[in-house]
């Protein structure tokens, strides 16, 4: 290739791509020599943070329930790097403690999910919201038969009901202020896989993905977004835990084309795309984060 050409490609490149993204790519591209699947996610998602346009979430609200642990937790702490001012909405006082000891800018609120007059109290006195995330969730592992009426009620009350009841609150808000928003309800692939031991996490998750597509219908007229996120199995501390036994997890990874299971911040990373600008037309949509498990 002669020289001139190669000079005019690059001069093409630089001005398509621009200097900034050239800059982050290399920083990148060094940063993950190396490094283990994990550490790679994790240093992929920070540079994704800093690269994003910070304008779109300064001065705005969010939302984030289920925010003490796992992927709440990292999307509490995402969103306040963005320079979003973050409420953290958890039933533990202790896992709210440490995540406002390591960033002191978030705002804190204990609740418990199950409780819905409670719920809609505390999310009221949280005055305007300009992003939700829905992320609070229980499981509880059972074969259809042996589901017990109490642990029912318990998954469909925070998977559902909860998600239902906070949205209606804050979306409420939105339609009132004529400011429109985006709401992000983490759903699951098992609302689109059957799974052993997980029949009523598997219909509150399909519940989600249901009312999202109603409330997308509904409140889009209101410049309202509404997506879910819908992750396969994701490395959080109790994820870890649960699919540490090689006779569980290997059955697993082997539907998964990519062959692991997902770090946190991949999940992350498009919760924050979904309320980002750069999602403006995406609507209605269950986003599934799963390494190609659903082509399995």
């Amino acid at each position: 290739m002669r020289v001139s050409t190669l000079k005019s490609l690059t001069l093409f490149f630089v001005e398509v791509v621009g200097y900034r993204e050239i800059f982050w790519y290399i920083v990148t591209y060094k940063n993950v020599q190396g490094k283990t699947p994990r550490e790679r996610s994790i240093i992929c998602g920070q540079n994704l943070a800093r690269r994003m346009d910070n304008k779109q979430f300064q001065g705005k609200k969010a939302l984030v329930t289920g925010a003490g642990k796992g992927i709440g937790r990292e999307t509490a702490k995402r969103l306040a790097q963005l320079g979003t001012h973050v409420v953290a909405l958890s039933r533990t006082q202790e896992d709210l403690d440490s995540l406002k000891f390591e960033i002191p800018s978030i705002e804190i609120v204990q609740c418990e999910l199950q409780d819905w007059d409670c719920t809609r109290r505390k999310v009221q006195e949280i005055g305007a919201v300009d992003f939700l995330v829905n992320n609070a969730g229980v499981n509880k592992l059972d074969r259809f038969l042996d589901v017990k009426k109490e642990d029912l009620d318990c998954i469909m009350n925070v998977n559902f009901k909860a998600v239902f009841n906070v949205a209606q609150v804050v979306a409420a808000g939105m339609v009132d202020r004529k400011c429109g928003g985006a709401i992000v309800n983490v759903s699951s692939t098992a609302s689109m896989r059957g799974l052993e031991e997980h029949a009523v996490y598997c219909a509150s998750k399909a519940a989600v993905d249901k009312l999202t597509h109603v409330m997308a219908l509904e409140l889009g007229k209101h410049k309202i977004r509404v997506n879910s996120v819908n992750p396969t199995v994701a490395l959080t501390e109790l994820g870890r835990m649960a699919w540490s036994d090689p006779a569980k997890a290997d059955p697993m990874l082997a539907r998964i084309p990519m062959g692991r299971f997902l770090e946190v911040s991949e999940i992350v990373d498009a919760i924050v795309f979904l309320l980002s600008d750069q999602a403006s037309m995406i609507h209605g949509v269950n986003l599934p984060v799963e390494g190609g498990l659903l082509t399995s």
